[in-house]
């Protein structure tokens, strides 16, 4: 299947940036780790080189779309220090709180934008990012608004453009309309496989995928999480 190029978009940036005022460590975490870590928002045009942020010594780059608190994030980064995770989240306490585990593990191999993502995905390369994850997204339920999910027919062309052949693009939410959103758009893509073959495959995670504070918060709610598994199908 050939690329399908994402359809236009303003980019145009839904939900809130900052919640309670951050602790005096986090406070300074954002003035003194955050520059070291962050990606400036690429501008039209720009060309960004994933594995160059890393300085070469990674074998591959991951994706997180919207890393929340970034629990998920930093667990992936501490048991793959061999590769490159880059996070896109424009909520300041999610990104504040990322940096605090950033700082006690010692991570090397993290990079945060923390602002949309979008802008991000257009400057990166063709087949240049191992894996992408967008794990409980805003499900935005009032019909009205289901154009502003993230995962639909606006940015899977651009997941899609960026994955490398056989890449994995990770789903979740606790979310049943969500979910069922998720699922007409992305298997109805040509470029993305569904891996399911059976119940448990989206009941249960898989041991390289850690639960978060959100997901435990949803199962205590008794709302009942699905993990949703895709590869990106060859080119040509």
């Amino acid at each position: 299947m050939t690329d399908q190029p994402a359809p236009e978009s303003s980019n145009r940036l839904f939900g809130r940036r900052k919640g309670r005022p951050l602790r005096k460590r986090r406070t300074e975490l954002i003035d003194s780790l955050l520059p070291r870590l962050e990606l400036p928002v690429p501008k039209p045009g720009d060309r960004v080189d994933p594995a160059g942020l890393f300085g070469g010594a990674v074998t591959d780059v991951w994706l997180e779309v919207g890393f929340g608190s970034g629990h998920h994030l930093a667990w992936q980064a501490g048991r793959n220090p061999d590769v490159g995770i880059i996070g896109a989240e424009p909520f300041v306490n999610g990104v504040a709180a990322l940096l605090g585990m950033v700082d006690d593990d010692r991570l090397e191999n993290v990079r945060v934008l923390p602002d949309d993502a979008r802008p991000l995905l257009d400057a990166l390369p063709d087949a240049s990012i191992g894996r992408a994850f967008v794990l409980f997204a805003d499900p935005w339920p009032k019909k009205r608004h289901a154009d502003r999910r993230f995962v639909g027919p606006e940015n899977l062309p651009r997941l899609a453009r960026v994955l490398k052949d056989g890449a994995e693009l990770r789903l979740a939410s606790d979310d049943m309309g969500l979910v069922r959103w998720m699922l007409e758009h992305t298997v109805r893509h040509p470029d993305f496989e569904w891996t399911a073959r059976g119940p448990s495959d989206w009941r249960n995670r898989p041991d390289d995928w850690p639960p978060t504070r959100y997901e435990e918060k949803a199962i205590a709610a008794g709302r009942k999480p699905v993990f949703l598994r895709f590869v990106r199908k060859p080119r040509g």
